[in-house]
């Protein structure tokens, strides 16, 4: 079903843009979710930091947006959701 968005009012098309935003967020959080769904608290994983070498280390928490890691140099690191492979 095409939107012919030539016709829209601006009040429409900001409205169209916020709930476009919306509902891209909300699947973004939904692969986010299942791809942590994958691990598990104590599970040893590795990622790579921005800049830096890659890391090895144990998941000690996880929320919404981000993992808090242990790295195995004892170092507390954050990284995305979707930033961890196991190993």
């Amino acid at each position: 079903m095409p939107i012919d968005i030539d016709q829209l009012a601006e009040a429409e098309l900001i409205d169209l843009n916020t709930r476009v935003v919306a509902r891209l967020k909300f699947l973004h959080q939904m692969r986010a979710h299942a791809h942590m769904l994958n691990f598990s608290i104590g599970e040893r994983v590795s990622f790579q930091p921005e800049g830096r070498p890659p890391l090895t280390g144990i998941i000690a928490k996880y929320n919404r947006k981000t993992d808090t890691v242990i790295a195995e140099n004892g170092q507390q690191c954050r990284t995305p959701d979707m930033g961890l492979v196991m190993g």
